[in-house]
């Protein structure tokens, strides 16, 4: 079941958060060497300060969080537009109301031992997530800059992407930025992929609607 935190509960949920951040680290820098900033075992970097929405994946029966990723309107500051504007033709800039960006896409590592039916299962509930929250918020796209690791998840997952601007080696990984459609066919893709049935949100979630 995916939670979904948004800036102005924040404060309700610190733990869940800090949980998250420490995953983040693990993931991003003893994981996959980023540079990233981590500090006292918590990844956070300027854009968890510009109030994204975070989509967490918790365990069921133990309450882990086992994986998370945030969400900012492109109308804001965004990690495609600020950090990876290489990744677009000069001038270019993908800023809409109706398009938010997804970025810090995280699993917990130590889930790689259970197998990749468990993965697999947080990996396509956090991108059916991603499509359900962006159905209630009324977007119509989702941006995300992303590996080629994460391009082959995304295929698996039948969750196609449209590249745009032109893929760039960014230190030892070729970095793309793909637009991903917010739909119910696309929802249904990726459920199928991860044998989801019904939604993966709380019955409670409520999301801002994007002002058009």
């Amino acid at each position: 079941m995916i939670e979904v935190i948004q800036s102005y509960e924040r404060h309700l949920h610190t733990e869940t958060l800090d949980a998250l951040y420490q995953m983040r680290a693990r993931v991003f820098k003893d994981r996959l060497d980023w540079d990233v900033n981590v500090s006292d075992g918590r990844e956070i970097d300027y854009f968890d300060d510009c109030d994204p929405v975070y989509l967490i994946s918790r365990n069921q029966y133990t309450g882990r969080v086992e994986g998370g990723l945030r969400l900012l309107p492109t109308t804001g500051p965004n990690m495609l537009r600020d950090v990876f504007s290489v990744l677009l033709p000069d001038g270019e800039i993908v800023e809409s109301p109706l398009i938010w960006e997804s970025s810090r896409f995280a699993i917990d590592p130590d889930l790689a031992s259970d197998g990749n039916r468990r993965l697999h299962s947080v990996t396509t509930e956090l991108l059916c997530g991603i499509v359900e929250v962006g159905m209630l918020a009324g977007i119509d796209f989702v941006v995300s800059v992303y590996d080629a690791r994460m391009a082959r998840i995304f295929k698996l997952a039948n969750c196609p992407a449209d590249v745009i601007g032109v893929p760039t080696r960014i230190g030892r990984v070729m970095t793309y930025a793909g637009l991903f459609e917010i739909s119910e066919e696309m929802r249904a893709g990726i459920a199928a992929a991860g044998q989801i049935t019904g939604s993966v949100l709380r019955s409670e979630t409520q999301v801002h609607a994007a002002a058009a």
